[in-house]
């Protein structure tokens, strides 16, 4: 495109608005559309867990991209909480593959540590550490306020001059004879160059009505509070047993003085959730599996209780990766931003980034090698249930 592209965004979730912004970087005026408020879906339900500690340079490479825009956003005033982030090894095989993949992290700009089994304890002094064979652990990983980021993307967008558009309900598209496309929504149609299909949860839905078909499958995850009766004596940082598909899928954190967070990062649902209607509480079957495996790992917290719950949606894909790029390469004016599941908060700067490049320069120029995210049709097929 020669020109100013105008280029719509559905979806004002952090995907949705790291997207608007890395268009307007490159030069695009943006409107933003979401059927509901900003950070409304998984976004606002999300734990906001950003961490670094990956084995393979693929994902390095993604969080390298990721973790600039998210120290761009910290020293203009995000809460970036660097409580750590301990990601455990069950395994030999697992210890010697983080110990072999310990340059790649610092070559990313990761500082990682490899933990043993002997200084779990050092680090989670509650941890019962039977079962696992080491670790590693980044010291400047944390969380943030997935809707507090979404806040200060969206004051970028007006303030250069974008459009935020809530409660409205896109409805259909009309490729224009002139080129581009019209957005049909319940309040005034869109006219745009390109869209940007950034609909998290509805993003499958979101593509049937732009002629295409997206294979993301919305599985539910839920996290819960835990209580104590006093404030540890030390800050307990994430802690993740899930490495390369093996593991529980518990994770757990501090959350607040005297208060930690929990929730199991692994689904094993046997049909998608509809993402208009799902139950947004914790199950009480889930309340009892989540305080059985975190008593069985945090057997001596004091006073530890159940706290308040909630349940949200993992936008997953077959492959465990997202789908970032045109459908149809014939039509690269539609470009699909989606399927980021439990790495969402993660990845959504880069997510943004490489489909902003799509949109505006037709490859991904900013993120050499993430072309390996495009929804060819070897990669957008249908998610069978979740066996890992």
């Amino acid at each position: 495109m020669t020109h100013s592209p105008h280029i719509a965004v559905i979806g004002a979730g952090i995907l949705g608005m790291f997207t608007a912004v890395n268009l307007i970087e490159r030069g695009a005026q943006v409107t933003v559309i979401d059927a509901s408020s900003i950070a409304s879906g998984s976004s606002g339900r999300s734990i906001g867990n950003v961490g670094t500690q990956f084995t393979d340079p693929f994902n390095l490479m993604l969080r390298r991209h990721s973790l600039r825009q998210y120290r761009a956003l910290e020293a203009r005033g995000l809460d970036f909480n660097r409580i750590g982030y301990l990601r455990l090894a069950r395994t030999d095989a697992q210890m010697a593959r983080i110990e072999e993949t310990a340059t790649l992290r610092v070559q990313a700009g990761f500082r990682s540590q490899v933990i043993s089994a002997e200084a779990l304890t050092q680090l989670v002094p509650h941890m019962d550490p039977q079962g696992f064979a080491g670790g590693m652990f980044g010291p400047d990983d944390g969380f943030i306020d997935p809707p507090h980021a979404c806040t200060m993307l969206a004051e970028d967008l007006r303030a250069a001059g974008g459009v935020l558009r809530q409660y409205c309900r896109v409805l259909g598209l009309v490729r224009r004879p002139v080129g581009g496309y019209r957005l049909e929504t319940d309040k005034e149609a869109v006219d745009c160059d390109a869209v940007v299909n950034a609909g998290g949860a509805w993003a499958p839905s979101i593509a049937a009505l732009l002629g295409q078909t997206l294979h993301v499958r919305p599985e539910r995850h839920e996290a819960m509070a835990i209580l104590l009766d006093e404030p540890l004596p030390y800050t307990m940082p994430m802690v993740m047993d899930l490495l390369n598909g093996e593991g529980s899928g518990l994770n757990y954190r501090h959350s607040t003085q005297g208060e930690l967070i929990a929730e199991i990062h692994k689904v094993d649902a046997t049909v998608p959730e509809d993402p208009d209607h799902y139950n947004e509480l914790c199950d009480e079957s889930s309340k009892i599996h989540l305080a059985e495996m975190l008593l069985e790992r945090l057997p001596n917290l004091p006073g530890a209780r159940l706290g308040r719950g909630w349940a949200g949606l993992y936008p997953e894909t077959a492959d465990h990766r997202p789908l970032v790029g045109p459908i149809d390469p014939a039509e690269p004016g539609l470009v699909t931003a989606a399927g980021a599941g439990g790495y969402g908060i993660q990845l959504a700067p880069v997510i943004g980034q490489v489909a902003a490049d799509w949109a505006v320069h037709g490859s991904p120029v900013s993120a050499p090698g993430t072309e390996a995210l495009a929804p060819t049709p070897e990669r957008n097929v249908a998610k069978l249930p979740d066996t890992r």
